[in-house]
């Protein structure tokens, strides 16, 4: 079969270190251009932006959305009334309406869309899914944490409405709960912690609930320093699990797991590849939904405004 020409839409760090290295490394796919205001990959051809991108390759199938989450609404719109492919980095939109939106639309349009949950293609995640599904969940704890002077320098628009704060990392924990936990989450309680100069949240704290009740509590922090928390662990009636970096590790009652080989992001266009064959839509909210329930249930306190 003749391979899907890709465009990459939004070129920052994680475009330039994760999707260009997945995409050239997958046969089902050729990278044909990027667009973006600012950067460029200096062996393609590169365009300002999506409608300039489209507009100079008509034979473009399908585009990978890196920008910020605040604009990747009307860019996927776009691409979609284009009749291209998609594929929405995470979180795929700034409002979880966005990407039902956007879901309607690719239905109506008979094309692909993907919200790319990376996370959910961590190593760890397929096997702890399996481990659970037969167990019985009596607790969850959840500690993610990180310093966002180094993993999100001068990005100055995680502090922004729509730019979800402590919960643009914290999301990726959400995306494996909601893929490893048998049945429903719900957001029980949360509390949000907002520098006096940001309107998005550089600490959380959020009780959520298993679909039997048992409780599942979630530690938040974008100002941890030294090494990051990345972890989960899960107490069950069967064994105790615990998820470490990211999803990449796996212990079951403090004894490590041999896991397949693999990375997420070449795991990822893997599925996305499968789903333009196929004409799928992949596009669940449940991750950005409980962080819409925190904004909307969440108290919210106020702390010492950001300094970068």
């Amino acid at each position: 079969m003749s391979k899907i020409s890709i465009g990459i839409v939004g070129f920052g760090k994680i475009a330039r270190e994760q999707h260009v290295p997945a995409i050239d490394a997958n046969d089902a796919f050729e990278l044909l251009a990027v667009a973006s205001p600012h950067s460029r990959l200096d062996r393609l051809p590169h365009y300002t932006d999506i409608q300039a991108l489209l507009q100079g390759l008509p034979q473009l199938s399908a585009v990978s959305l890196c920008t910020t989450p605040q604009a990747r609404y009307q860019a996927a719109r776009h691409a979609l009334e284009q009749g291209r492919h998609v594929l929405l980095e995470k979180p795929p939109g700034a409002t979880v309406s966005e990407v039902l939106e956007l879901a309607r639309l690719a239905r109506q349009q008979r094309v692909t869309l993907f919200a790319a949950w990376h996370s959910r293609y961590a190593r760890a995640v397929e096997p702890a899914r399996a481990w659970l599904r037969d167990r019985r969940i009596r607790g969850v704890v959840v500690n993610w944490k990180e310093d966002v002077r180094v993993w999100h320098p001068g990005q100055h628009w995680i502090w922004e409405a729509g730019g979800l704060g402590v919960f643009d990392p914290a999301i990726n924990a959400l995306s494996i709960l909601t893929r490893i936990i048998p049945g429903g989450l719900v957001l029980k309680d949360a509390e949000l912690s907002f520098p006096a100069n940001c309107q998005t949240p550089i600490a959380a704290r959020l009780q959520l609930a298993c679909a039997d009740g048992a409780p599942v509590r979630v530690a938040l922090d974008f100002l941890q320093a030294g090494a990051p928390s990345w972890d989960i662990d899960v107490d069950t009636d069967g064994g105790r699990l615990g998820l470490r970096n990211g999803g990449s590790l796996m212990r079951v009652d403090d004894r490590p797991v041999a896991l397949p080989a693999s990375e997420e992001y070449p795991q990822l266009y893997v599925h996305f590849a499968q789903l333009v064959r196929e004409g799928g839509i992949d596009a669940d909210v449940a991750p950005l939904q409980l962080v819409a329930d925190a904004f909307l249930c969440g108290q919210r306190l106020q702390v010492a405004p950001f300094v970068e």
